[in-house]
C-alpha cells in the first residue's frame, strides 16, 4: 500500500511538473506589461556578444536568433529580466 502511494504520489509531481513547464515554458507566465521591448532584448543580447538578426517571441520567451563565436545560434530569453534562460536544443 505504502509503495502504490509512494509512486502515485512521486508520479503526480512529475506530471505537474511537466504540466507547468509546457504552460509556462521556461520564463512562466510574465505579463506582457512587464517585458523590455524587442529593441531592448536586442540591445541586451548584443551586449552579451551576440550578431542578433532577429528577436521573437515564442511560448513566453523571447528567442534571439544570431551569430555568436562565427556560429548560428538560438538563445531563449526571460522577457522581463532578459536573462538567458536556455538555447536551441536544450530540454
Amino acid at each position: 500500500m505504502k509503495k502504490t502511494l509512494v509512486a502515485t504520489l512521486f508520479a503526480a509531481a512529475v506530471l505537474g511538473g511537466i504540466a507547468h513547464a509546457e504552460e509556462g515554458g521556461k520564463c512562466g507566465s510574465i505579463p506582457q506589461d512587464k517585458w523590455m521591448t524587442k529593441d531592448a532584448m536586442k540591445a541586451k543580447a548584443t551586449e552579451l556578444g551576440y550578431e542578433v538578426r532577429q528577436v521573437k517571441v515564442e511560448n513566453g520567451c523571447y528567442e534571439v536568433y544570431g551569430i555568436k563565436d562565427g556560429k548560428k545560434v538560438e538563445v531563449i530569453f526571460n522577457p522581463e529580466t532578459g536573462a538567458a534562460v536556455g538555447a536551441d536544443g536544450d530540454d
